[in-house]
């Protein structure tokens, strides 16, 4: 169902207003980091934003439905077992009719997953406990190579709910080496040999960015920055202007003009603007709180 629902009348509403308490019927405890009650003022937040790490699926319910609570449950218990693979947003649809609206809903209990700020699958009626289990299964398994986060998460709970470490691998020894030396082009090489052979391969493919962006900034043009600044549809001096200033310890500069160059752009000059938007984020730790921000920001422009 991606793209069937328009949600952007809720991405305006405010972020600074208080969650309010579970009123009960459906809900057993949404306390959790993982179980989450959302209103219209925290949708964006709790919803859109937070999908674009990992899957949220929304619980669609009233206090007043019989089967919503057989649902309500069940889905809190996945979510609890899950560990953070996924976050389960719970919204009352009397309390928050705009919401509802958004996503037409007709009957409840409804479920909806939202990735990336759009909803990709759905489901309506108190489903048993293994069909329901069956369909995250199946969302995670289609979407664990694209949000690593999924994997993360998973590899926490297996570990008793430590960071899993990480085995040494001789494969990157030579990617290593060629890195001390400066060679990028050859450090280049043996990450991508890695991923051609294994594409899931999340340390291959965060060295591998962290990689081409040493080799670009060590050849950045000086004035790509001023050449960007004064032709603002210079679509290449936009990139080259925007890995100037990260190289410059400009970060919030470079997230700030290619944010703003995906939003006045469209097709493959939209996709070019944010994939380089995200292979810059990559360069710094997720919690970094000028990727959060920019994040935000895209997810505005985007969706």
């Amino acid at each position: 169902m991606a793209g069937a629902v328009d949600l952007s009348a809720l991405k305006a509403r405010s972020e600074a207003a208080a969650r309010p308490q579970s009123t009960g019927g459906a809900s057993t405890d949404s306390s959790s980091r993982w179980v989450i009650d959302v209103t219209e003022q925290t949708f964006q937040a709790d919803v859109l934003e937070r999908s674009m790490q990992v899957p949220v699926i929304v619980d669609l319910w009233a206090t007043w439905c019989q089967p919503c609570k057989q649902l309500s449950p069940v889905l809190e218990r996945l979510a609890e077992a899950g560990n953070g693979a996924w976050v389960l947003a719970k919204v009352d649809i009397d309390a928050n009719q705009r919401i509802a609206q958004a996503f037409g809903v007709q009957s409840i209990p409804m479920v909806v997953a939202v990735v990336g700020g759009q909803p990709v699958d759905a489901f309506n009626g108190a489903l048993p406990e293994p069909q329901v289990k069956q369909w995250i299964s199946s969302l995670l398994d289609a979407l664990r190579d694209r949000m690593p986060a999924i994997r993360e998460a998973e590899q926490r709970a297996g570990n008793g709910g430590e960071e899993a470490e990480e085995p040494e691998d001789p494969r990157f020894t030579a990617a290593e080496d060629a890195l001390e030396r400066g060679d990028y082009a050859a450090a280049e090489a043996a990450y991508q040999q890695i991923l051609d052979a294994e594409p899931a391969n999340e340390q291959a493919a965060a060295a591998l960015s962290q990689v081409r962006f040493m080799a670009r900034a060590e050849n950045v043009d000086p004035t790509a920055i001023a050449r960007a600044d004064a032709d603002p549809g210079d679509l290449d001096a936009q990139l080259a202007a925007a890995d100037a200033e990260v190289a410059g310890d400009r970060a919030e500069d470079a997230f700030n003009r290619l944010v703003s160059l995906a939003g006045r752009t469209s097709g493959d000059d939209r996709d070019r603007a944010r994939e380089h938007l995200v292979g810059l984020f990559e360069l710094f730790p997720p919690d970094d709180p000028r990727v959060t921000a920019a994040r935000r920001a895209l997810a505005r422009v985007l969706f």
